[in-house]
């Protein structure tokens, strides 16, 4: 599908979906961020008025790497998924098309699952441990050798043996009941060394994509994504992201370098895309939306396409961050290469930089890295 060279390969890195891609990524950008969506292969385009259906598999593997975060550990996740589903496509006048795409399968998770871009971490062990400290100096202080030892009633009555070490101290409210007990919790969240394997979640898409022709591509998303169990911040349940945007190329996209192009046709490569995004958490937090403007640049390389874009990300956090708006700033760039007519190889970096710290938050990098494969039948 070679209609200009931001169809599939730059709509993809801009996540929206070509007429073959069916593999979405949310933070996601945390992940997020941004999400990645892959096709390609040779396929015709349609004349006005025919119709195709397409069945599509892609299997990836990707990793988002939150190290903006102060938290312990470094939140990240890694995840195997794959994706089963369909293309809908209808040919229009002008070279256009529209098309509907939907896609279901599971998401093997390690870590954290896949969430939102710019959720906050809010890291509840520091709080946990802090109340444990303060009912432990509550035991020694109220109850140990100043206020019921020598002084009030002696050391027999209420000194160490009934409100000391014994009752207030240690035993209830130190080491057993705020330590190994909120190691254990934070380590649930999936904060500690090696990102254990954490279970099996279901993620999908749905997609309305309207092309009226060669140069502009006008989408709509949403990406549902559901927790199959609640372990350490995960909570069981469907988080939600939709998504709307809009692309234009300023050239026909034929760019490649192998065969003798030069630099009087990369205007042919470039592009712009607009593209807003909304989150919801699994228990319906309202996460916050931001709206990419971003530009970019495709070319070929033999087989192989190469899309780089960029720009800024205007970010409105949920109330529940206590965060204000910001603008950060980021890029990806992601390959494509056919293997054979039914059979493409992927792979895409995103890196966005926070430029706004808080609670639960910090400024820095949130990166985002993939690979795979998607199977056109």
């Amino acid at each position: 599908m070679r209609r200009f060279s931001i169809s599939p390969a730059a709509l993809a890195a801009l996540g929206l979906l070509s007429p073959l891609a069916l593999e979405a990524v949310f933070a996601p950008a945390s992940h997020a961020g941004a999400g990645h969506n892959h096709g390609g292969g040779s396929e015709e385009e349609l004349r006005e008025g025919e119709t195709r259906v397409t069945p599509v598999i892609t299997l990836e593997g990707h990793g988002g790497f939150e190290n903006n975060l102060t938290t312990e550990g470094k939140p990240s996740h890694y995840a195997i998924d794959g994706l089963f589903g369909a293309v809908f496509e209808w040919g229009l006048p002008n070279d256009g098309s529209f098309s509907i795409e939907a896609a279901i399968g599971p998401a093997l998770v390690w870590g954290e699952a896949e969430h939102f871009y710019g959720k906050v971490h809010l890291d509840e062990h520091d709080d946990h441990a802090a109340e444990g400290g303060a009912h432990e100096d509550h035991g020694d202080e109220d109850h140990g050798d100043e206020d019921h030892g020598d002084e009030d009633h002696g050391d027999e009555d209420h000194g160490d043996e009934d409100h000391g070490d014994e009752d207030h101290g240690d035993e209830d409210h130190g080491d057993e009941d705020h330590g190994d007990e909120g190691h254990a919790d934070h380590a649930a969240h999936g904060h500690e060394k090696g990102q254990p394997y954490r279970r099996i979640d279901m993620k999908g898409m749905v997609q309305a994509r309207y092309q009226p022709n060669d140069r502009l591509a006008i989408s709509a998303t949403w990406l549902p994504y559901a927790v199959m169990k609640s372990q350490g911040e995960d909570i069981q349940g469907v988080k939600h992201e939709v998504s709307a945007g809009i692309t234009y190329a300023f050239g026909d996209g034929d760019v490649n370098f192998a065969l003798g192009d030069g630099l009087e046709s990369v205007i042919d490569g470039v592009f712009v895309n607009v593209s807003n995004h909304t989150g919801w958490e699994s228990d319906g937090t309202y996460i916050g939306n931001y709206t990419d403007t971003w530009a970019g640049f495709g070319f070929n390389v033999d087989l192989l396409n190469i899309t780089l874009t960029g720009g800024p990300r205007f970010y409105s956090p949920g109330s529940y961050s206590g965060l204000s708006q910001r603008t950060d700033w980021g890029g990806d760039i992601s390959f494509e290469y056919p293997i054979s007519d039914s059979v493409v190889a992927f792979a895409h970096l995103e890196m966005m930089y926070s430029t706004q710290g808080g609670k639960g938050w910090g400024k820095g990098f949130q990166n985002h890295v993939g690979t795979g494969v998607t199977f056109r039948f």
